[in-house]
């Protein structure tokens, strides 16, 4: 049987952490419980958050990203060739609040180890989720390594085995296909690769500056569909795998502008990914004509903000699907929040009521608009 996903509506991943969480990892941080102790409190939090999921008509599942600090890091660190190092500050500057100053080295050869944490993370997350839905796992594109260690960092030195950048390519490549055939092993199905470095390739101000620093971003975007695609051939034919695009997220602020044209035709018109999540929740995002690149990708539209409470007009939406609909075809089409609401574990500036009513809102959309 054909695997669904994405859904018509579908959830981008990350919840807001609930109290208990905060609590354990702050305790645990201080050394006052262990870690088993502070699994125990996720194991019962990500149980209450799935079962949140089930009710609120989800057909696709997370943990919340409960167990992690950021989106990315924890799963980068977690590679075989990197290294956790404190920063001065944070890879990216956001317009407002500021991340944890904590990011990433290539230190060695890289590889995805066998016991990569995440696969236990799944395991868990599969054995709490009914047979009704299916548990979603979500990791950072290979593009945020790359992008964070070898063009944001304005230091990079490249280890040995990496001064021939192929090779570079070539071990991300090979890394992250050894992890689509761990987590396929493990019973997943639906795998998601969150990348926020095409987001960053839109933005005006963010080319000019790698310009003057003599990087070409459309031919690293070209290096990181060719990476993307070495992975997705080693994808099973019942396995989905999608890509979500957008211009940061933390505490409700962001981090790049610029509608979806620069990238376009390299992105949409060459990565073979299934779908794309691609956010489309305000004017920072442009427009819907770059979608007429895309092929038999489906497209979910992060149509709903996770960035602020107010709920959006459903006529409002209702109508921006159908513009979409100009470019790619409805049937193509499902809708989504544009991002988590909880990218790094402070979250997003709204509260766990509005999240579910966010949710509400989006398969409400959709039922209308998909009767079908």
């Amino acid at each position: 049987m054909k695997n669904p996903a994405p859904y018509r509506y579908d959830i981008v991943g990350s919840f807001l952490r609930t109290k208990a969480i905060h609590e354990a990892r702050s305790k645990f941080e201080a050394g006052e419980i262990s870690a088993e102790e502070l699994a125990r409190v996720e194991d019962a939090e990500i149980t209450g958050l799935v079962k949140k999921e089930e009710n609120v008509g989800l057909h696709a599942v997370t943990d919340g990203e409960y167990r992690r600090s950021f989106w990315h890091m924890d799963f980068l660190w977690g590679l075989t060739g990197t290294q956790k190092v404190k920063s001065e500050h944070f890879s990216v500057a956001f317009k407002g609040f500021q991340p944890k100053a904590e990011t990433v080295k290539i230190v060695d050869k890289l590889d995805f180890p066998d016991d990569h944490p995440f696969l236990k993370h799944f395991a868990f997350l599969q054995s709490v989720a009914s047979d009704l839905v299916q548990p979603k796992q979500c990791i950072p594109s290979p593009s945020m390594l790359h992008l964070i260690c070898c063009v944001r960092s304005t230091d990079y030195q490249p280890i040995e085995r990496y001064k021939d950048e192929q090779v570079l390519l070539d071990d991300l490549a090979a890394a992250y296909q050894k992890a689509v055939k761990a987590f396929y092993a493990a019973g997943c199905r639906y795998l998601q690769l969150d990348d926020t470095s095409w987001g960053e390739f839109c933005s005006a101000e963010k080319r000019k500056a790698y310009a003057e620093r003599g990087i070409d971003v459309d031919e690293v975007g070209r290096k990181y569909v060719y990476v993307l695609n070495k992975i997705l051939e080693a994808k099973p034919e019942d396995m989905v795998i999608t890509m979500h695009i957008c211009r940061g997220n933390f505490r409700s602020t962001w981090s790049s502008t610029g509608g979806y044209e620069p990238v376009a035709e390299i992105l949409f018109g060459h990565c073979n990914v299934d779908g794309f999540f691609l956010e489309y929740d305000s004017d920072r995002a442009g427009g819907f004509e770059p979608l007429r690149y895309i092929g038999k990708q489906k497209v979910v539209l992060g149509l709903v903000t996770s960035k602020d409470a107010k709920l959006e007009n459903k006529e409002d939406v209702i109508a921006r699907i159908r513009e979409a609909s100009k470019y790619v075809p409805l049937e193509q089409l499902a809708l989504s929040p544009q991002c988590g609401f909880a990218s790094t574990e402070e979250g997003n500036l709204v509260t766990d009521a509005d999240q579910w009513s966010k949710l509400a809102l989006v398969k409400e959309i959709a039922e209308e608009v998909w009767a079908d």
